[in-house]
C-alpha cells in the first residue's frame, strides 16, 4: 500500500490550500483516512479524521477553517485549508486505517506573509 500526498506549498496567513492523498495497492477496505501534522520540535497531531461512513472528527484548532472529505471509490482523502494561520506551518500527512495503518510521505505547508 503507497499513500502519495500532494498539495501543500508556501500561503500568506488567510489563504487557503487545499491538500489530497490517493492511496494505492492493495489496499482493500479502508475503515477511515485522515490527516496529521508536526510542526518542527513538535509531535505528530491529528488533524481531522473521516469514517467509511462519513463520520469526521477535528482538533479544536482547526474546526470551523478546516474540511475533510473522501472519494471512496478512488481511495482518496482531501482537506481543504482556509483561513490558513501561521501556527498551521507544518508538514502535514495523510493516513489511512485499514487491518492497520499505513502513512504517506507528507507535504510541507508553510503559512508566511
Amino acid at each position: 500500500v503507497q499513500l502519495q500526498a500532494f498539495g501543500g506549498g508556501l500561503v500568506q496567513p488567510g489563504g487557503y490550500l487545499r491538500l489530497s492523498c490517493a492511496a494505492s495497492g492493495n489496499v482493500g477496505r479502508i475503515n477511515a483516512m485522515g490527516w496529521y501534522r508536526q510542526a518542527p520540535g513538535k509531535e505528530r497531531d491529528l488533524v481531522s479524521m473521516i469514517t467509511v461512513s462519513g463520520t469526521t472528527h477535528y482538533a479544536d484548532s482547526v474546526k470551523g477553517r478546516f474540511t475533510i472529505s473522501r472519494d471512496n471509490a478512488k481511495n482518496m482523502v482531501y482537506l481543504q485549508m482556509n483561513s490558513l494561520k501561521s501556527e498551521d506551518t507544518a508538514v502535514y500527512y495523510c493516513n489511512i486505517i485499514t487491518t492497520r495503518g499505513y502513512w504517506g510521505q507528507g507535504t510541507q505547508v508553510t503559512v508566511s506573509s
